[in-house]
């Protein structure tokens, strides 16, 4: 398995450098320092939304509903800082809160009721699209900017090392990398996550509460999908209840480019970032060379496809 894991990494980095290579070549406005910050900034929210899918599709499940938590998350945010007027910490916790929340709701269905996860989650993809509509009372809600102090919109378009140019968002998703790599590979939850998808029921023989940890990985995606929805909103100094559609796509897509299987027991942190990145480098790659935007979606789909293609010959030759 691990000599699996390092082989698909292998290739999807190789994939990444091709694309950066091509770009380049196609034009010159690729490399340019503006544009490498804009790829890094759109692999941000990606990248930390499919840092939860990894977990989840580890262990052989699926969450559809991790866009629409996030944009409920980000109006929860709202809804603390510019409503309540809380200090922004504890309105960024909230709204992490949330995503947990929501992410508890689909381990409870999931585990409990043994609702099927692509069911569950699309139930609470529902749910959470409509409770972000109907809390912001279907209009945005902008945060208050102070140039003088510290503001929401500094968490992601600020910067800690002001002379580098990088903005906190892109510290913030390696910063949840590591955190999710050491969680994966370091924990009791990582190795349990891990059985559940290699085979669920030898590990509830061997005495594991199966559910327990899998209300636990849903939970914990939840997390990391209220750390986006603080992010897209910090971003856009606004908390935009319709924004959230498709997220969930992009992630899921993210996850199974870097080497994640599908049907679970195998995936990497690593493999995970890489394929954000290899999202956000095409798009942006095609944006710049004027491929309209319903080619580009076909592009990726093709390369969706391509991609579980290639788990399944990989996992038929093992």
């Amino acid at each position: 398995m691990l000599r699996s894991n390092a082989t698909q990494k292998l290739l999807a980095f190789a994939a990444l450098i091709f694309l950066f290579v091509v770009f380049s070549l196609a034009s010159p406005n690729f490399l340019r320092f503006s544009n490498i910050i804009g790829i890094l900034l759109a692999t941000a929210v990606n990248g930390v939304l499919a840092l939860g899918v990894t977990y989840v599709i580890i262990t052989g499940g699926i969450d559809l509903s991790v866009g629409t938590v996030m944009t409920f998350s980000a109006v929860m945010t709202g809804v603390f800082i510019t409503n309540m007027g809380l200090p922004i910490p504890i309105g960024v916790l909230g709204g992490i809160g949330a995503g947990a929340l929501a992410g508890l709701g689909n381990g409870l269905i999931i585990a409990k009721m043994k609702v099927p996860p692509f069911i569950a989650t699309l139930g609470i993809m529902m749910v959470a699209k409509g409770l972000a509509l109907v809390i912001s009372g279907l209009k945005p809600i902008y945060f208050p900017d102070n140039p003088d102090r510290f503001s929401f919109n500094d968490i992601a378009m600020g910067s800690i090392i002001p002379g580098l140019g990088v903005p906190n968002a892109v510290l913030i998703l390696f910063g949840a990398a590591i955190i999710a790599s050491l969680i994966l590979s370091k924990t009791v939850l990582g190795r349990y996550t891990y059985a559940l998808g290699s085979n669920e029921e030898a590990t509830r023989l061997s005495g594991v509460n199966v559910d327990a940890w899998k209300i636990a990985v849903y939970t914990l995606c939840g997390m990391f999908s209220g750390l986006a929805g603080v992010l897209i909103a910090s971003r856009l100094n606004s908390a935009q209840p319709s924004l959230g559609a498709g997220y969930e796509l992009d992630a899921i897509a993210a996850v199974v480019i870097g080497g994640t299987s599908l049907s679970g027991g195998e995936g990497t942190i690593l493999g995970t970032i890489i394929g954000a990145f290899i999202m956000s480098v095409l798009t942006n790659g095609l944006r710049i060379l004027s491929v309209p935007q319903e080619w580009q979606t076909v592009v990726t789909g093709a390369i969706v496809i391509l991609a579980v293609y290639t788990d399944i010959i990989r996992r038929r030759q093992k």
